[in-house]
């Protein structure tokens, strides 16, 4: 996930929403409801209906750690 939303800060937020067969490896929490006992909306509607912010599904480059060989260290 990349934030290109340009709020600065930490928040903290509850999100209810229906995971698709894609999450939680198929098996997906029992809690598929909202705190009025509707279904829960998919995770972008979610977000987008309680928090007012748009998720997106694109390709971004990001910075990556390669970790390509490790060792147990020595005793010096």
């Amino acid at each position: 996930m990349v934030d290109q939303t340009g709020l600065t800060g930490h928040y903290d937020f509850k999100v209810t929403f229906l995971p698709d067969d894609s999450q939680f490896k198929g098996r997906p929490p029992p809690t598929k409801h909202d705190d009025n006992g509707a279904l829960a909306p998919s995770l972008f509607d979610a977000v987008r209906e309680q928090l007012g912010l748009r998720l997106e599904a694109k390709k971004a480059m990001v910075d990556t750690v390669v970790i390509d060989h490790v060792e147990h260290v020595s005793d010096n």
